[in-house]
């Protein structure tokens, strides 16, 4: 989603601004811009694509000064276009970044267009610069101006704002969108993420919902929802600016990809003591809390949402839990009844998915007690609200499209399974067995991935492909389902998944030669039924490609292909067969020349509905 970076200091901030648009391009956009006040005047410089194409623009007429704002942005009201870019202007007085959606804005829009107001973009944001200039001509400074034009607002945002009323005051405003302020020696800074901001601090505050603040280069001040004075608490980040880096990579994506053994080893360690989870990693009363539950609900949206059902089978597989997952955009518009004793448990990599956000509110207000959330950013909106947190620790992920957060949810989600499930049926016995499984992913996966070469020659059957079927049965099913999500959003495939067993309820109409059929046929006692389902496919001409357990003996024909997988128990297959996938869409969508680390349309972070 859209990227704000501004920043007030005693050197010329622009470099440093475009510096953070650069490391905020993974959010995805479509435009870029910057301005800054010089010597009581605005300068401002915006264009249409990326953030080279206005730092080319800068070239040829650069601006500078100690206090500015900048912003990449992803198209809500009004298609990409120079006009629509940010920074918005009013009367050559104040200017404003924005992230969100203002849902009044049409309202707004007609009271100040009777007050002579001119439009000049079809954005929401134009209303808020013009309701803080209008408060302007009758508050006492920019600030009470800011505060009144706030109150006007209904929606989600996250701002930053000056004006040439009081040229040396950078204001930062958060209603549902993150943002978080920097802290430098004499100077300060604000943005979307603190990836933006690596380069020049590692000191940050994470303003919570409400805040507006009012920031000098000597002076930082924090008002709350209520207009009282407060303190947030500095945070020191662990990251530093060579984290979010390619490195040898071509792309983020696979640079994610290949950083999975690592990631769920940082997942597990110091979560077990002599081999047994420890459940305080959950938080310091979860023993209490997990005493009470009888049932989970898990909402999540996208990738994250494929993790839940997978933790569904877990849950009710190996727990024995009544486990229900739901779309989060669906579960807070309908009329959900709650089991009494429910665990809600969000899962979301950014912690700021509104739509994920504002289904535990719902929940919250229908009477759960009790919620967790397993996510890969500490201070997000889902870490603070909600009761118990497990932390992915997977690292900055810059790709669009979840790899490497996908497969630490996963296994952020056995822990949760073998936490609760001690009070149901999982079995001690088990329970150590899914223990050991765990701590040997990272090798398994490692195994996997020396499969790359022959998983990038597999896929130059997709270069002249625009449709493909994925196929899973059982906790493999949502990986099928991840699958096709992934090679849909990188490589712009048309891409479906179905439950193996549901091939003869109208996905087999599909199955010519020119569709490619993905099968992830793990050993397990589904194998059979799923090598009826492969039969049936075969039968139709249809071109098959098996990742298989290298246990089984398969002959590969003209119509199927078979990519041997190392042997994996059951427990956890789940997770190392969502790699091949992963390397499949990548190696389709750089044959096919897409943009993988930014895929068109797509946001890493969906702050807005």
């Amino acid at each position: 989603m859209c990227g704000i970076v501004g920043g007030i200091a005693q050197r010329n901030v622009v470099p440093i601004l475009m510096e953070g648009l650069r490391r905020l391009e993974y959010r995805g956009y479509d435009s870029a811009g910057i301005a800054v006040i010089n010597d009581h005047s605005i300068y401002r410089q915006r264009e249409v694509g990326k953030v080279s194409s206005l730092q080319a623009r800068l070239s040829e007429e650069p601006i500078s000064g100690t206090i500015g704002i900048a912003h990449t942005r992803w198209a809500t009201h009004g298609k990409p276009s120079q006009a629509n870019a940010h920074p918005h202007i009013c009367r050559n007085t104040v200017v404003v970044v924005h992230n969100g959606i203002i849902e009044n804005h049409e309202a707004l829009k007609a009271e100040q267009q009777i007050k002579g107001y001119e439009f000049t973009s079809q954005t929401d944001t134009e209303v808020i610069v013009h309701e803080i200039f209008d408060a302007l001509i009758e508050a006492k400074g920019l600030l009470a101006a800011v505060k009144y034009a706030m109150g006007k607002l209904e929606g989600a945002y996250a701002l930053g704002i000056m004006s040439t009323a009081s040229p040396d005051e950078l204001i930062a405003c958060r209603r549902g969108s993150p943002l978080v302020i920097g802290i430098g020696i004499g100077e300060y800074f604000i943005a979307s993420d603190v990836a933006a901001l690596l380069p020049v601090t590692q000191r940050f505050i994470f303003l919570e919902d409400g805040d507006i603040a009012a920031i000098r280069v000597n002076k930082l001040t924090i008002y709350n929802q209520h207009d009282q004075v407060v303190d947030r608490p500095i945070k020191e980040s662990r990251l530093n600016a060579d984290a979010i880096e390619k490195g040898e990579y071509r792309h983020y994506m696979l640079k994610e990809i290949y950083e999975q053994p690592f990631a769920i080893s940082e997942s597990l360690e110091g979560r077990f003591v002599n081999n047994r989870l420890q459940e305080n990693t959950f938080g310091h009363n979860a023993i209490e809390v997990f005493n009470t539950i009888k049932s989970v609900q898990i909402l999540a949206c996208g990738t994250s949402y494929h993790a839940g059902l997978v933790a569904r089978y877990w849950f009710e597989e190996f727990a024995g839990v009544p486990c229900q997952v739901e779309v989060a955009s669906e579960f807070r518009y309908r009329h959900p009844v709650l089991q009494a004793n429910t665990l809600i448990v969000t899962i979301s990599q950014s912690g700021e998915t509104a739509d994920t956000l504002a289904a535990l509110q719902e929940a919250k207000r229908l009477g759960a007690k009790h919620s967790l959330t397993v996510c890969n950013v500490p201070e997000s909106s889902l870490v603070r609200e909600s009761d118990l947190v497990l932390m992915t620790r997977a690292g900055p992920e810059i790709g669009v499209a979840s790899t490497k957060a996908f497969t630490t949810q996963l296994v952020a989600l056995m822990l949760l399974v073998m936490a609760i499930g001690r009070r149901f049926k999982l079995s001690p016995m088990i329970e150590q067995k899914i223990t050991q499984e765990l701590f040997g992913l990272p090798r398994i996966i490692e195994q996997v991935l020396q499969l790359d070469q022959d998983i990038k020659k597999l896929a130059e059957q997709f270069a002249d492909k625009q449709h493909a079927l994925f196929l899973g049965r059982g906790a493999h099913y949502p990986i099928a389902l991840e699958g096709a999500l992934k090679l849909k959003e990188i490589s712009y495939i048309h891409a479906e998944a179905y439950p193996a067993g549901e091939l003869k309820h109208g996905p087999l109409a599909l199955i010519d030669a020119d569709m490619p059929v993905v099968t992830v046929a793990p050993n397990n006692r589904l194998l059979e039924k799923l090598k009826s389902n492969m039969q049936e496919v075969s039968a139709r001409g249809g071109q098959l490609i098996v990742f298989m357990d290298e246990t089984l003996s398969t002959t590969e024909s003209p119509d199927v292909q078979i990519i041997q997988m190392p042997a994996i128990e059951n427990e956890l297959s789940a997770v190392v067969y969502t790699i091949p996938l992963q390397l499949l869409a990548y190696h389709a969508a750089v044959l096919k020349g897409t943009d993988v680390d930014q895929p068109r349309n797509l946001a890493k972070s969906v702050t807005v509905e």
